[in-house]
């Protein structure tokens, strides 16, 4: 399923934001996906406790979104194949593939499901994206 796709399928504000948040990041536009972002939003990318989040707890707050940013998504080049995607309430789930380049050329790839919840102005409250790290390492080539 493509980016395209999912943005003809039927307007819903969680669909829209992540599609939003996934084209931000595909496009390297760091004020753009900072400023989807509710105030005391969170994210946990991957779910629970990884090198990329050692309590688990998640970042929560805009300071700690744009340190996620800077450290985890601006370093490499990003890019997701979303296959599925079902939104209903102020949430959405997209279930797809993410594959990540980093400056070294190397190349990880590993299946995710992520949710994402948005308040009634549709900035984005969470993201929970689930995947194994383990996965995206072994997965490098």
């Amino acid at each position: 399923m493509s980016l395209e796709y999912l943005a003809q399928k039927r307007t819903h504000p969680a669909r829209t934001a992540a599609m939003k948040s996934i084209e931000a990041v595909q496009n390297g536009d760091r004020e753009g996906w900072l400023a989807m972002w509710h105030p005391d939003g969170l994210i946990q990318d991957p779910v629970g406790v990884s090198p990329l989040d050692e309590t688990g707890e998640g970042h929560r707050g805009i300071e700690a979104i744009t340190a996620f940013y800077d450290n985890v998504i601006a370093p490499g080049d990003v890019r997701f194949h979303i296959r599925e995607s079902f939104a209903c309430g102020n949430e959405c789930a997209n279930v797809g593939t993410i594959t990540t380049r980093s400056a070294d050329g190397s190349v990880g790839r590993c299946e995710l499901v992520m949710l994402y919840r948005v308040d009634d102005e549709g900035k984005v409250l969470s993201l929970r994206a689930f995947w194994e790290f383990d996965d995206l390492m072994a997965g490098y080539f």
